[in-house]
């Protein structure tokens, strides 16, 4: 597992991190990556909402309102955050989640 530091832009309101693929947007691309484990925030690592809700979706059959929640609940938590803690350890690069 490694952690992707967030490169920050403050004037275009953007967070990037440097992926297998390049530099790619932590809010459109991470967000939906099965290689994301989650948002270092300080010193603790938050696991990514929507693998949990994913999980919830597949076990539970929950609806498109918990996958919305997961999506605000990730930019918070890139918002605090840090880095990101990616399990591409292969160099894949960007894998859709669902």
């Amino acid at each position: 597992m490694k952690t992707l530091p967030f490169q920050r832009d403050t004037a275009k309101n953007r967070v990037t991190v440097a992926c297998a693929a390049g530099s790619v947007s932590v809010y459109s691309t991470c967000a939906y990556c099965r290689h994301c484990q989650g948002v270092r925030v300080g010193d603790r690592l938050a696991p990514s909402p929507q693998v949990k809700a994913l999980s919830d979706l597949r076990h539970l059959g929950v609806g498109d309102e918990t996958l919305m929640n997961a999506a605000l609940m990730f930019n918070t938590l890139v918002r605090d955050g840090s880095a990101i803690e990616c399990d591409d350890d292969n160099n894949q690069g960007f894998q859709k989640l669902y």
